[in-house]
């Protein structure tokens, strides 16, 4: 069974997106999604939530690969960094827990 939890995919609302591609990012928070980045994704198909980013509409386009702007060993670090940034932030608003 794969872990999910609402209150963590809701919470990329209002974010700003934790991805930020260099000349990619729109920087608009009103775009801001959780992005999942694991690999077990695609269509229909999702990996954990706390395998996921906010992403904004340009950087999840980027990170979904419909838009191949960057190479995939250029974005994979980017995407470690951006699940780094987020889970401390889902970490700081209750959402991760680690007992």
């Amino acid at each position: 069974m794969t872990a999910r939890s609402k209150h963590i995919t809701d919470s990329a609302k209002g974010q700003s997106c934790t991805v930020r591609l260099p000349g990619i990012c729109n920087g608009n928070n009103e775009t801001v999604v959780f992005a999942h980045i694991g690999h077990r994704r695609g269509m229909g198909i999702k990996c954990a939530d706390y395998f996921g980013v906010y992403a904004c509409e340009a950087c999840h386009s980027e990170v979904d690969r419909r838009t191949r702007h960057m190479s995939v060993e250029d974005l994979q670090p980017e995407l470690l960094r951006a699940l780094e940034e987020t889970q401390e932030r889902l970490f700081d608003a209750g959402l991760l827990i680690v007992e």
